[in-house]
């Protein structure tokens, strides 16, 4: 109560600094956001178990709850192991040391729609989860067909979460949603929620007798990601242009097949380097929520209190991986080079002027500037993800009329055999004024002005650092190696 006191007060006399550029619901949330993520830290497992409540189904949205199987074969799991191994850089002793392999499992999800014909609170019909899936088809009129990746630092949140949200997305495009339930970290570190990715993209592709889905283009498929959700699209795609690039097929349910790659990928505030290397952390703390460097220098300083879930059994100072992994390219996808990303579909970025920004314009500056097809959108003074969070906002609507546009522009083609040609997609970036809403032109290509090696080299010294600072507590035996995780909460 004081802190909200505080910033009623503040904000009505225009003495907090951003007074100007937000609205008083704005900067109240982003208070409230940072009394949480910079406040006392609870046990991990009661946070994750509180982060996972339902809310319950009601209104003009479809929901479709579904599990994904696995095929009887294993090579899918194997096939994604050598690709970790491969997409290692072998110069780099910071990749020693090996990684928990996670068992293949079915994957949940819940194919969402927009129900446009009900009442505002109708209740949800009491139907199976199949005759739910039928009656959303019903009314999908497009062919846009949406993997979302969640964001919550791989440890937090649930596509329950996000119903509303898809909803909208679902609605503008007029498509349909699936919003998967990967596995959560630390009981489940990388690459379980990548293998769970994974799974799903196939399932769509190649779907098993009995699913509820028909067989989906790779032209109709885009998958999104928010935070850490855009880490995993990201990785995702790594994987995905590495299987096409080598020519490796995955046996599927008995039939071998070379894995198409997506019509494009659709980021919000991703994730890319979990290093949190990059200068923005420090020089945008103003208009984010996010703990800066200033605050924890030492990320294996931060104090989890011990429950169930941390320690972990197996100790590690990374809630997601192991800290040997922290710059390996699916984990981190900022420290994959030019060449990993060619023949990328096209990618839409979507940010604030957040504390990663500096990260995405890294990675789209590196993508333009070998051809790739990148869209650009900076939200001026908006924090991380922050469309997800402040549905009131004139930047959220367009930011999300935008989004939209984009699946449909890139995942919108009914097929060859309707006389439909993929529409081309070229790169261009604006700027998006925070109370206007006014659009300035930005070069993509000219984002970031410091070379890939520049920024690797940060990369990997900042590696260094925190693996042998890991080490270190773990020799002292005074401290425990799982004293903190490399992150914090990114909502």
């Amino acid at each position: 109560m004081p802190m909200i006191g505080k910033t009623l007060l503040s904000h009505t006399l225009g003495l907090s600094h951003n007074s100007t550029h937000w609205d008083l619901k704005t900067e109240l949330t982003v208070n409230i956001l940072r009394s949480f993520t910079y406040g006392t830290l609870s046990p991990i497992s009661r946070t994750q178990a509180a982060m996972l409540h339902d809310p319950g189904i009601k209104g003009r949205i479809w929901i479709s709850k579904v599990t994904l199987p696995v095929p009887s074969e294993d090579d899918v799991r194997q096939k994604l192991f050598q690709v970790i191994e491969e997409m290692k850089d072998p110069g780099d002793s910071q990749h020693a040391g090996g990684f928990i392999e996670p068992e293949l499992l079915p994957v949940e999800g819940e194919w969402t729609g927009y129900r446009a014909f009900c009442p505002k609170n109708a209740p949800r019909l009491r139907i199976s989860e199949a005759q739910q899936y039928a009656e959303m088809m019903k009314e999908v009129t497009s062919p846009v067909t949406i993997i979302h990746i969640h964001g919550g630092a791989h440890w937090l949140l649930d596509p329950a979460s996000y119903r509303q949200q898809l909803k909208k997305l679902a609605e503008l495009t007029g498509g349909r949603v699936l919003s998967l339930r990967y596995r959560l970290a630390p009981q489940n570190p990388f690459p379980a929620a990548l293998l769970d990715c994974l799974v799903a993209y196939l399932n769509l592709l190649f779907p098993p007798a009995g699913s509820l889905h028909a067989a989906v283009s790779p032209e109709n498929i885009i998958i999104s990601g928010d935070s850490a959700g855009g880490n995993l699209s990201l990785s995702l795609l790594l994987v995905l242009l590495h299987l096409n690039r080598t020519s490796q097929p995955i046996t599927w349910n008995g039939e071998s097949h070379l894995i198409q790659l997506p019509a494009g990928l659709s980021l919000h505030s991703p994730w890319t380097d979990l290093l949190c290397s990059c200068p923005s952390l420090e020089t945008n703390k103003a208009y984010d929520y996010i703990p800066p460097p200033s605050i924890f220098p030492a990320p294996h300083s931060i104090p989890y209190p011990n429950c169930p879930l941390w320690p972990t059994p197996s100790p590690r100072s990374n809630i997601y991986c192991e800290d040997t992994f922290l710059i390996h390219p699916l984990v981190s996808p900022l420290s994959a080079g030019a060449s990993a990303w060619k023949g990328s579909p096209p990618i839409l970025f979507q940010i604030g002027t957040e504390q990663l920004a500096d990260e995405s314009k890294i990675l789209a500056a590196r993508m333009a500037n070998v051809g790739l097809s990148v869209r650009w959108e900076e939200y001026e003074y908006m924090p991380h993800c922050f469309a997800l969070l402040l549905p009131h906002l004139r930047g959220t609507k367009r930011c999300f009329e935008s989004w939209a546009r984009f699946c449909g522009e890139v995942g919108g083609v009914q097929g060859v055999e309707k006389g439909e040609k993929k529409r081309e997609i070229t790169t261009n970036g604006v700027k998006i004024s925070a109370d206007s809403v006014k659009e300035t032109e930005v070069d993509v290509k000219g984002l970031w002005e410091e070379s890939d090696e520049v920024v690797l080299k940060r990369m990997r010294k900042r590696a260094r650092l925190l693996v042998s600072l890991g080490k270190k507590m773990d020799g002292d035996g005074n401290e425990d190696v799982n004293g903190g995780g490399t992150e914090r909460a990114r909502l």
